[in-house]
């Protein structure tokens, strides 16, 4: 005999989670599977564990600056350490995850699940009837197509290393390899980074990509540019010979792939059940989150549309309430304005449109941008500058856009982006009474366009 739910979700990462809970407080009968543990990538292996590594490698800089506010401090780095209570964290998370299941009344379910139907899920040889089914099955980090490919790790590892190598290459300099370069030469690692383009950040502004480059090369990141990894051999001391397909050859003790994550929808049972995938294995959905199946829908990174955490659990949220809620109100997947951070040293964060963007939809653009030494860095030392940039509609004053590179950049972001969110204009930000001193003043400071 089958068990029949309301509602099968597939994935107990950020989205899947969120999507099962609510569904369940509608008053929903609920069953989630997932294969490994609770919390996904962000979780286990993304975000969370990636922000503990991030703040450990920032001491290493604030020691040398603090010598200059008159501390005299010595101190060593144990990796093992850092590992051991990252590893507890990660186990608390991954217990609340599971206990907001079952408070909700959730049917919690170790294993994988697949589609045998458009409304049958099996899961440990056990079929269940459901009526909507959730795909949220996340994503994966991805190896190129070369000799010795295998001989690297991803970010997946990079979070369970025995021990931290000497010299580390990492390729790809998308946020995650931007991330982890800041991260392991915070630690003391020496850090090469290889990427096929000029600059880093593909997609975001010309003036973010540029200063976040400048800055990686600054704290003594080795540039491989303009050139990819076209082989990979080991050596017999462990360390491994790359060659570059520009004819460099160079030699290092670790490799880490950051380039680019494919939705983990194989073997799931989605194109026998009529669903229908994209180029890149992703599944297909409309504004609301529905495949082609009426009865099956997918959030987050196995759609491949905005990989970030707050999206999928907006989105898992969305499904559930436009599925099982009462208000009648349908709640479609529009994301037009989403603040993103890349943490490296000093972070980066931006919102809204980017200046190649804005010229293309407004004929009439305001470009504020301001590049300045922050008062911190005025005693410490420090060769490192924060710059600011404001996209302004010039026929209505509207803010299109706010990027920003420098320390406390992502909280600066996080409440400008609400200002964009309610229509703000240039006119507001100038009203504001600056808050002195403190870097985020310079918002209300930047009064004259610059010239393009």
């Amino acid at each position: 005999m089958s068990k029949s739910v309301d509602f099968f979700v597939i994935g107990g990462g950020s989205g899947g989670v969120r999507a099962a809970r609510i569904a369940a407080q509608h008053g929903a009968s609920v069953a989630v599977a997932e294969e490994s543990r609770y919390g996904g990538t962000c979780v286990i292996r993304g975000c969370i564990p990636k922000k503990f590594f991030v703040y450990a490698s920032e001491f290493s800089h604030a020691m040398e600056d603090a010598k200059r506010y008159g501390w005299d401090i010595r101190g060593s780095f144990d990796w093992q350490t850092l590992l051991t209570n990252k590893d507890e964290r990660i186990d608390r998370l991954n217990g609340i995850y599971i206990n907001m299941l079952k408070k909700a009344g959730v049917e919690i379910l170790d294993g994988r699940a697949t589609l045998r139907s458009a409304n049958e899920v099996v899961v440990n040889g056990e079929v269940y009837q459901a009526k909507h089914i959730l795909i949220a099955t996340g994503g994966r980090p991805v190896r190129p197509d070369i000799p010795g490919a295998e001989l690297g790790i991803t970010s997946n590892e990079a979070f369970h290393l025995e021990s931290l190598p000497k010299r580390i290459t990492i390729v790809g300099a998308g946020y995650i390899g931007l991330e982890f370069s800041s991260i392991f030469q915070g630690l003391g690692v020496e850090v090469s980074l290889v990427h096929h383009r000029k600059e880093a950040l593909r997609g975001f502004d010309d003036d973010i990509r540029h200063q976040v480059t400048e800055n990686i090369r600054k704290n003594g990141v080795k540039l491989i540019f303009e050139t990819e990894i076209a082989e990979i051999t080991k050596n017999s001391d462990g360390s491994f010979d790359f060659t570059c397909r520009n004819g460099g050859k160079h030699n290092t003790d670790l490799i880490m792939w950051a380039t680019g994550r494919r939705p983990n929808t194989e073997n799931l049972g989605l194109a026998e059940a009529g669903v229908t995938l994209g180029k890149r294995g992703e599944v297909c959905i409309d504004s609301f989150g529905k495949t082609d199946v009426d009865s099956i829908y997918a959030v987050g990174d196995c759609t491949d549309r905005l990989q970030l955490t707050p999206i999928a659990i907006r989105e898992g949220q969305a499904v559930a309430d436009n599925l099982f809620g009462k208000s009648g109100n349908k709640v479609c997947f529009d994301h037009p304005i989403v603040p993103t951070a890349i943490f490296t040293q000093p972070e980066a964060a931006t919102v809204g449109l980017t200046e190649a963007q804005a010229k293309e939809s407004h004929a009439n653009l305001h470009v504020y941008l301001s590049t300045f030494k922050p008062l911190f860095h005025s005693m410490s030392g420090r060769d490192e500058e924060v710059m600011m940039k404001l996209l302004v509609d010039a026929t209505n004053d509207k803010v299109l856009g706010f990027h920003m590179v420098g320390k406390g950049a992502a909280d600066v972001v996080q409440t400008v982006a609400i200002a964009i969110g309610m229509g703000a204009t240039k006119a507001d930000f100038l009203r504001t009474i600056p808050l002195h001193p403190c870097t985020a003043e310079e918002l209300v400071f930047m009064r004259t366009p610059i010239e393009r």
